[in-house]
């Protein structure tokens, strides 16, 4: 997770820098002294977290929070108790009253986790493509509206990607791990490095050599699925 933290103290900000080198999954990005320097530093970074202290010059944090178009998930870190209520109404994930405590950041680091790696999830799902959307696909002079059903393999040749789709088989500048990231995981199964197929077109299966898998696809092409990756097939397909 990245994080900025955001206090008008220097002792302050090294306190809690000393305190997060027990957290590996917290990597500091940077620090801000005022909300003026914090608001460049967020547009700019882009942090999942933020450690942010409540009074400061100028403006105090809650300011700051209102300055901003794209907020992270924050973490309240004050000598004060009174704005706990307050800080809940901004959606703070948690409330932390200095001097901060390693059980208490503890806690705390942990919701950030959780809410962070939820969010992360929903918006991998939201980027991918269901069965019945259709892309354009282009190689030269020709292009296509494919529709995700009807295409049956994705292959890696260098950095290039060829889709195989009613006996076409053009190919797109875009990497293997890419299209997996897109393609829902129920249907499109990584068989090996080099290939993806859908498994609505799996016709039948063979064992083959060292434990691993031949996948036979309608329309003709067998497919050798790796010795991992045969594992994972069988848990996929059995009850």
């Amino acid at each position: 997770m990245k994080a900025i933290i955001v206090d008008d103290s220097n002792l302050a900000r090294q306190e809690l820098k000393h305190l997060l080198k027990s957290f590996s999954d917290i990597q500091i990005i940077g620090e801000a002294e005022n909300a003026e320097i914090a608001e460049s530093l967020i547009a700019e970074m882009k942090p999942d977290l933020l450690f942010l202290d409540i009074q400061m010059p100028d403006k105090d944090g809650f300011e700051l929070l209102e300055m901003l178009d794209d907020v992270p998930e924050i973490i309240f870190t004050t000598a004060f108790n009174e704005y706990a209520m307050k800080a809940f109404d901004h959606n703070a994930l948690d409330y932390l009253q200095k001097p901060i405590k390693e059980d208490r950041l503890a806690m705390a680091i942990e919701k950030a986790s959780l809410k962070i790696r939820a969010r992360e999830n929903q918006e991998k799902k939201s980027q991918q493509l269901s069965l019945h959307n259709q892309v354009f696909v282009k190689d030269g002079e020709q292009c296509w509206f494919v529709t995700l059903a009807d295409i049956s393999v994705l292959e890696i040749l260098g950095s290039y990607t060829r889709i195989y789709f009613k006996e076409q088989k053009p190919m797109i500048p875009r990497s293997l791990n890419y299209m997996e990231s897109r393609l829902d995981p129920e249907v499109f199964f990584r068989a090996n490095r080099q290939q993806i197929i859908n498994l609505k077109f799996v016709e039948r299966i063979e064992p083959w050599f060292s434990g691993t898998l031949k996948v036979y696809l309608i329309g003709g092409e067998e497919i050798e699925v790796s010795r991992r990756q045969s594992i994972k097939f069988r848990e996929v397909m059995s009850f």
